[in-house]
C-alpha cells in the first residue's frame, strides 16, 4: 500500500497554534462510517451522538515536563533533551539536540543537582541517557522541565495545564492524548447523567508521536512501542457494554490502540485487565475487535493516525471528510477541532 494514498493538501494556517479559550468550544465534524455522511456541530453537542448503554473510554495519561535544557559538560555548548520513555534505574530513552554533537559518552549538565551521560545511540536519532541527581527525580523534573509541545506550535503556552486533559492522572507521556483536551468536567458530568459509562485506560505517548512515516509502503513502517494499562474495572465495563449491545467509544487514537491491543490479547474470551508494551499499527485492512466509534482530532497528511481512522471509516470517507474540513476551515492537529466517527 503506497504511503501517497494518504496524502492531501493541508494549508499551514489550519494547523492550530494555540488552544481555544474554552475546551468544549471547538468545532465537531461527525462522519457516518457506513454512508460517508458528514455534519457540522460544536463539540459540546457530542452528547447528542452518545446513547445510554455506550461506554466512553478515556486515556488518563499525564504529560511529563519532559523537555530539559542544559550544557555539554566539556564544551559548554547548549543541549536540549526530550524524555520519551522511562527504562528504569534512572535510564531514559530520549531525543537530543544537536544530535551530531551529542554522542555516546557525552555528559549533559542541567543544574547543580542534575546531569546525564549518554549511554548509547539508538535508531532514528534516539539516545539512552543515565541520570545522576541529588534529591527526588520527579521533583527536580517539575522544577527544571518544560512542557514538550509539538514542534509546529511556535507560540508560548502560558497555562501548562491546557496541554493536560482534565482527567489526567498517571504521569508518563511525552505528548498529550489531544482528543481528550476538548472535554470539561461539566461535559463529562452531563455524559454520565445521560446513562453513558466512562472508563479509563492509560497509554503513555512516546516516540511514535514524533516519528514520521519514512517508508514508501505502509506495511514497512514499524511503530515504536508505548506502555499501556487497562484495569479490571475498565475490563468489566467493556464486557458489560458489549453484552448489552452498547458501543465502545474511544476518545483518541491512543485509547483506540490500547483497546485493540488488549482485544487481540484476549482473543475470543472476555476482556481482562492487562498492561505491557504495544506497537500495534492499525491501517486499512485491520478489523476492529472492540472499538465501535472514535472521537479524534484531525491529523497530518501521510501520518499513521490518518491510516488508523481510515481503517475505521474507509480511506475514501476519511479523505472526503478531511477535504470538507479544510473547505470549512477546521483547525488541525493537537489544539485543533474534533471529529466523531460512528
Amino acid at each position: 500500500m503506497d504511503i501517497d494514498m494518504y496524502d492531501f493538501e493541508l494549508p499551514e494556517e489550519l494547523i492550530a497554534q494555540t488552544p481555544l479559550a474554552e475546551r468544549s468550544a471547538s468545532r465537531l465534524l461527525t462522519l457516518n462510517k457506513q454512508t460517508g455522511g458528514v455534519e457540522h456541530h460544536h463539540f459540546s453537542e457530542i452528547i447528542e451522538y452518545l446513547q445510554p448503554g455506550d461506554t466512553l473510554v478515556l486515556n488518563d495519561t499525564r504529560v511529563l515536563p519532559a523537555r530539559l535544557f542544559g550544557i555539554k559538560e566539556d564544551t559548554g555548548a547548549k543541549a536540549e533533551v526530550l524524555l520519551l520513555k522511562n527504562l528504569g534505574n534512572d535510564r531514559w530513552e530520549a531525543l537530543v539536540k544537536p544530535g551530531k554533537k551529542l554522542k555516546t559518552g557525552a555528559v549533559i549538565v542541567f543544574s547543580d543537582e542534575l546531569k546525564a551521560v549518554i549511554e548509547s545511540e539508538e535508531e532514528m536519532g534516539g539516545r539512552v541517557l543515565r541520570f545522576s541527581y541529588d534529591g527526588i527525580f520527579n521533583e527536580i523534573l517539575d522544577r527544571l522541565g518544560q512542557m514538550p509541545l509539538p514542534p509546529y506550535i511556535k507560540e508560548r503556552l502560558d497555562d501548562q495545564e491546557r496541554y493536560q486533559t482534565v482527567y489526567s492522572k498517571h504521569e508518563g507521556s511525552a505528548a498529550a492524548p489531544t482528543a481528550g483536551l476538548h472535554f470539561t468536567e461539566e461535559l463529562l458530568g452531563q455524559i454520565r447523567d445521560k446513562g453513558i459509562d466512562i472508563a479509563f485506560v492509560t497509554l503513555h505517548v512516546g516516540l511514535g508521536t514524533f516519528r514520521p512515516v519514512s517508508v514508501e509502503r505502509v506495511e514497512d513502517h514499524v511503530m515504536h512501542e508505548e506502555y499501556y494499562m487497562l484495569p479490571q474495572e475498565t475490563a468489566d465495563l467493556l464486557n458489560a457494554t458489549k453484552q448489552r449491545g452498547g458501543r465502545v467509544v474511544a476518545v483518541g487514537t491512543t485509547s483506540a490502540r490500547t483497546l485493540e491491543t488488549v482485544a487481540q490479547k484476549c482473543g475470543d474470551g472476555p476482556i481482562v485487565k492487562s498492561n505491557g508494551w504495544t506497537g500495534i499499527f492499525i491501517y486499512p485492512g485491520y478489523e476492529f475487535k472492540l472499538v465501535d466509534a472514535l472521537i479524534t482530532n484531525f491529523h497530518l497528511p501521510k501520518s499513521t493516525l490518518v491510516m488508523l481512522v481510515s481503517a475505521l471509516a474507509g480511506r475514501e470517507n476519511i479523505l472526503n471528510a478531511y477535504q470538507e474540513a479544510i473547505i470549512q476551515r477546521y483547525r488541525f492537529f493537537s489544539f485543533g477541532d474534533a471529529m466523531f466517527i460512528y
